[in-house]
């Protein structure tokens, strides 16, 4: 799929975007309880690549169709389930020095990764609405979603062990980020099934609510998230937060904590400042395709 397709091109999602603006992101094969395949993974890495060019979009929530939210790979596939060339002999330098080469890219490189990736670059607060069974890269993908919720019908399983294979979709970073290191090794050594209660105790999900309520629940949050807030603050505080966390020193958090407060409040900063003194509602104007700054991302 190219960069100019439109999202009624896409097979294997639906993408709806509401008046004020929260983009419903929805798994749609229904009928395969919203298997993933490499199909599915090429058309959500292109639409969290979308999202960040499109100003109509101000936050993303993802659910899936029917009674499930991802169950996982699709093993029904012939050849190498996941898609990857067997001919290959790949080392650990191809994966530093030539990650983008076709070669890699198509043949190597985890499909549940490049859509993490994808969804972590994100320039949109991005909310999991895990409306069924989330299993697997199901599991996974929501990793790198900003907030979970689930529904009382959810199951969650990190069950890699279970076909002897290890956790992808980079999710040996961001599970311990989540819940800590030994709730994550407990999770993905077991391979259980979680239950929306577990999950919810873990730290994984941040509320459980009855099926019918998922869907609002996860638009009222959305839209609290982004009603009567800067686009571009926005943008910069969830990319600070997922960056810097990871720095070894606060004094890298600082350095970029510096130079985005110089731009907002060069920016928007000066319209809420202007707003709270007059004591009426901020009218930001910034866009998160255009106003950002070039050095974002930083490494």
């Amino acid at each position: 799929m190219t960069d100019t397709a439109a999202p009624e091109a896409y097979e294997t999602l639906l993408w709806e975007v509401s008046d004020d603006g929260i983009l419903t992101l929805t798994l749609n094969r229904p009928e395969a309880l919203n298997a993933f395949t490499v199909t599915m993974a090429r058309e959500l890495e292109h639409a969290f690549r979308r999202v960040n060019g499109d100003d109509s979009v101000a936050a993303v929530v993802v659910t899936g169709a029917g009674r499930a939210f991802c169950a996982g790979m699709d093993l029904s596939r012939a050849g190498n389930v996941f898609g990857l060339d067997e001919s290959l002999s790949p080392t650990l330098e191809d994966m530093r020095e030539r990650l983008d080469s076709p070669e890699i890219a198509e043949g190597v490189r985890d499909t549940g990764g490049r859509v993490a990736l994808a969804i972590f670059d994100c320039t949109k607060p991005v909310i999991a609405a895990i409306n069924g069974p989330a299993v697997g890269i199901g599991a996974t993908m929501t990793l790198p979603m900003d907030v979970r919720l689930a529904s009382t019908a959810a199951r969650i399983g990190f069950v890699f062990g279970k076909i002897g294979i290890v956790p992808e979709a980079c999710s040996s970073w961001f599970l311990p980020r989540l819940v800590g290191v030994s709730r994550a090794l407990e999770w993905t050594y077991a391979a259980d099934i979680l239950s929306p209660a577990d999950a919810l105790e873990g730290g994984l999900v941040r509320t459980v609510v009855e099926p019918e309520a998922l869907l609002g629940t996860a638009y009222e949050l959305a839209r609290r998230f982004v009603v009567g807030k800067s686009r571009v603050g926005t943008a910069l505080t969830r990319q600070m937060m997922w960056r810097n966390a990871a720095q070894p020193h606060p004094l890298e958090a600082h350095r970029v904590d510096s130079l985005a407060m110089w731009v907002t409040s060069v920016g928007d900063g000066k319209e809420g400042v202007a707003a709270f003194k007059e004591k009426r509602a901020a009218e930001f104007t910034s866009a998160a395709s255009t106003d950002l700054p070039g050095w974002v991302p930083w490494n």
